[in-house]
Parts: structure tokens; C-alpha cells; sequence
């Protein structure tokens, strides 16, 4: 590489270019799907202890299904509860709203937003379905089951499927809403996932590492795709925001201030 005067540049100077957060942004969507992977390294490490049948994590996922699932055949009302949390919150629900407001977000001049909650929300389905058929583990078996499912077991969908959409549609709906508000939010959204995770245990059809491992990845594929979307407002050179305010600002972006009127 030679610079503007045509002489060769050295490789500490090459190196610390590419480097440059205001270089081109091959290398940081490269360094995003890099720091995407190594989210992904928790659920590597459960998806092997699940699959070797570690002994430790099998006890376990035994005894907390168990815990779990025994008040839930005791109690109708909990078991209504618990389906409902399950119908409410399940990944064809999050899928049919991140549609709706991926369309509403697309014809309000935020094409780019919507087009991320769309793919990052309605692609966990067939993640999930993958991974599922990788791993083969078969759903917790009881004497007195509420409920009875033939698919796989690891990892759990609605799990996947939550802490992806809650924090999809945080990002998205944070710039809408007051500053004061984010925390309650936030802390209502994380509600909505431990409840979906609670629903799936208690109603005995996944283990309590299905729900952790589901999680997991959904943290690795949320990480991923909103790395690549910061990275593209990079490259557009849209300002830079803090993930705690959202993806995008609710007004659009003027490129000038307006100059004001002298009286």
C-alpha cells in the first residue's frame, strides 16, 4: 500500500489502518461476526455437556424438572397459566408482531430498521429447527405429564424466541419513550423471558439447560445481527448511538442545522 505521495507506507502504519474505526467496514462487520462467535462459546460448551450427557448437568436438569413440573399437576389453574404464558409469548406470536412492525417501521422511512427486526426475529424459527434436529434430545418424560410434545428438546424454541424479540423490540421501541422509562422496560422485558423460560420447565416439556442453552444462542444471534447493523449505520456514516438507546432514533437524521432567522 503506498500513501498519497506514492511512497510505500509501513506495515505498522498499513495494520493500524485497518484498524481505524473509520476505515471501510469489512473489517468491522468482520470483528462484529467475530465478537458474535465468542457469545457464542457458553452455548458451545452446554450444547456438548447436553450431548455427552454430562452427568452433573443431567442430575440437575432432572431434579429441577422434577421441582418444576410436580406443583404443575397438582394445580389446574397453574397449568392454565403456564400454557397461556406459552401461547401468548411463543415465537409464532413474536414473529407475526416483528412482521407487523418491520412493515410499519418500512413504510415510516426506517427501512433498514425494519428490515433487521424482521430477519433477526422470524430466522430464530429455523435456527432453532437446525440445531434441534443437530442435537437429536429427546423432551423430559413424567409418570403424570400436563402436556406431551414429540419434537426435540434442546434448545427450547420459545426461550430462543423470547429473549430474541423482548430485546429486538426494546432496541427498536427505546428511542420512543422517555429516558426514565428504559429501565422499567428493560426490566419488564426480562420479566417476559424468565416467565416464557418458568412456563416451558414447569409445563415439563423442556429441561432448565433447553431453556439456558436457548438463551444462549439467542444472545450469540441477537449479538451478530445487531453488530452487523451498527456496522452498516457506520458505513452510511449515520452518528453513532449507545445500544442502551435503541438502534435508530425515532426522528429522522438532518445532515445541517437549520440556520435561524435574524429579526
Amino acid at each position: 500500500m503506498r500513501d498519497h505521495e506514492g511512497q510505500r507506507r509501513p506495515r505498522n502504519a498499513r495494520l493500524a489502518a485497518r484498524l481505524d474505526p473509520d476505515a471501510a467496514g469489512g473489517l468491522r462487520l468482520t470483528l462484529a461476526v467475530v465478537a458474535a462467535f465468542l457469545v457464542l462459546v457458553p452455548f458451545s460448551l452446554a450444547l456438548v455437556a447436553v450431548s455427552q450427557g454430562w452427568k452433573p448437568l443431567r442430575r440437575l436438569d432432572l431434579d429441577v424438572a422434577d421441582g418444576l413440573h410436580t406443583p404443575a399437576t397438582q394445580h389446574h389453574a397453574l397449568v392454565t397459566f403456564l400454557e397461556t404464558v406459552s401461547s401468548v409469548f411463543s415465537p409464532t406470536s413474536f414473529e407475526a408482531a416483528a412482521i407487523v412492525v418491520g412493515i410499519v417501521l418500512i413504510a415510516r422511512r426506517a427501512p433498514r430498521l425494519g428490515a433487521w427486526l424482521i430477519v433477526t426475529v422470524v430466522l430464530t424459527d429455523p435456527l432453532d429447527t437446525v440445531i434441534k434436529n443437530a442435537v437429536a434430545r429427546s423432551r423430559p418424560t413424567f409418570d403424570h405429564p400436563v402436556l406431551r410434545l414429540t419434537s426435540y428438546s434442546f434448545p427450547s424454541g420459545h426461550a430462543f424466541g423470547s429473549i430474541v424479540a423482548v430485546s429486538a423490540f426494546l432496541l427498536v421501541g427505546l428511542p420512543y419513550v422517555r429516558a426514565s422509562w428504559r429501565p422499567i422496560l428493560i426490566a419488564l422485558g426480562c420479566a417476559v423471558v424468565l416467565l416464557v423460560g418458568y412456563a416451558r420447565v414447569g409445563l415439563g416439556v423442556h429441561y432448565v439447560s433447553d431453556v439456558v442453552g436457548g438463551w444462549l444462542i439467542g444472545l450469540a444471534w441477537l449479538a451478530a445481527t445487531t453488530s452487523a447493523f451498527r456496522a452498516w449505520r457506520r458505513d452510511l456514516r449515520k452518528p453513532e448511538r449507545p445500544i442502551s438507546a435503541g438502534l435508530e432514533p425515532a426522528a429522522p437524521e438532518s445532515s445541517s442545522a437549520h440556520p435561524t432567522r435574524k429579526a
